[in-house]
């Protein structure tokens, strides 16, 4: 062989190695490029699982604090309602103290009836007691009932 074929078969080899190291590269490259697609994949899985466990724990949390916050209100409400009972009761016995001594006085001032009867066979037996301030005035009357036999 000669040397200009030398030197072709050398530039020959020359471009077989520099396609082959191109076509391993891109090989490389291509597989390198697939791995961080997938690497990205996986991490955006990733971050939105977190996420959602986040949102989860937040909701949680939210719905525990509304809970208590809702019992903390009920037990207010219930023990304001207890005072407003107690005091309602307190100015109801007050009220019906008031009405006694009123109707009380009342009866003195005014006047009021008294009496009582007796039902004795066929006959009604009736005496009141009639007070008008200072004046009395006492009613005994007998009504005979018409009963047939």
């Amino acid at each position: 062989m000669g040397p200009k074929a030398r030197i072709m078969v050398a530039a020959e080899e020359k471009a077989a190695v520099f396609i082959q190291a191109w076509w391993r590269g891109t090989l490389v490259r291509q597989t390198l490029l697939h791995a961080a697609l997938r690497a990205c994949i996986i991490q955006c899985w990733w971050k939105q699982k977190l996420v959602k466990l986040l949102e989860k724990k937040r909701r949680m949390s939210l719905e525990s604090y509304a809970r208590q916050e809702w019992a903390v209100v009920k037990l207010q409400s219930l023990v304001r309602m207890w005072c407003i009972r107690l005091r309602y009761c307190r100015l109801l016995h007050a009220v019906r103290i008031i009405q006694v001594y009123w109707r009380w006085h009342s009866c003195h001032t005014r006047g009021f009836i008294q009496g009582h009867y007796d039902l004795k066979e066929n006959q009604l037996n009736l005496q009141l007691e009639i007070s008008l301030g200072s004046q009395a005035c006492r009613v005994q009357q007998c009504i005979p009932l018409p009963i047939k036999e």
